[in-house]
């Protein structure tokens, strides 16, 4: 795998490993608000890219496991009816 990473970068013209962007960081999930957007935001990302029209249509989104569809991933839904006292 690491050879992957490195021919990459190296056709990018990038010497590096890392896997992520520098942007990257972890967030503490605060709020159900603010999980909710991370969600949805997750399962908008191939519509953003063109790929598909609705987040659920991408076979490999767990919008599809929300949307009780068949998948072929196996997720462990968030429960948006529970809700927390912080915004």
């Amino acid at each position: 795998m690491r050879l992957v990473f490195e021919y990459h970068a190296k056709f990018k013209g990038k010497q590096t490993h890392q896997l992520w962007t520098h942007e990257n960081h972890a967030e503490h999930l605060y709020s159900q608000k603010f999980i909710e957007q991370k969600v949805q935001y997750i399962h908008n990302n191939p519509v953003r890219s063109g790929i598909v029209a609705n987040p659920e249509d991408y076979l490999y989104s767990s919008a599809r496991n929300y949307a009780g569809l068949e998948s072929v991933i196996d997720v462990i839904e968030v429960d948006f009816r529970w809700k927390t006292r912080y915004k």
